[in-house]
């Protein structure tokens, strides 16, 4: 491949991925658990050296270079924290009362008393 583009893994990286990958597996359609999660894992690893060129791009200019965090944080946020997603499940079930019953109180302010 000489003309071969710049997000393209390397060689071994993709002998890595294949080893690493389930087999055998059949997901009951036309294509296998194996072929999904390479595809996953690739587009994963793409997916983070753009955003690392992009990072590197922004550094090398003097005017974009305090966008780089902002980037990264826009791009890669941070998934909820334990205490989010109990809370988040406890909204979801306190939507069909129309008021909070005393265990929902209770539960909702040991929630919000955990640490994050």
């Amino acid at each position: 491949m000489t003309n071969q583009h710049p997000i393209t893994p390397p060689p071994e990286l993709v002998q890595q991925w294949r080893e690493q990958m389930p087999v055998g597996i059949f997901d009951g359609y036309k294509y296998p658990e194996r072929e999904k999660a390479l595809c996953l894992v690739a587009a994963r690893w793409g997916a983070e050296q753009e955003l690392h060129a992009c990072c590197a791009w922004l550094d090398t200019n003097a005017d974009t270079w305090h966008l780089i965090t902002p980037l990264l944080y826009a791009r890669r946020p941070k998934p909820p924290s334990l205490k989010e997603q109990a809370l988040k499940a406890l909204d979801h079930i306190c939507v069909n009362h129309s008021k909070a019953t005393d265990h929902e109180c209770t539960i909702r302010r040991a929630i919000e008393a955990l640490p994050e």
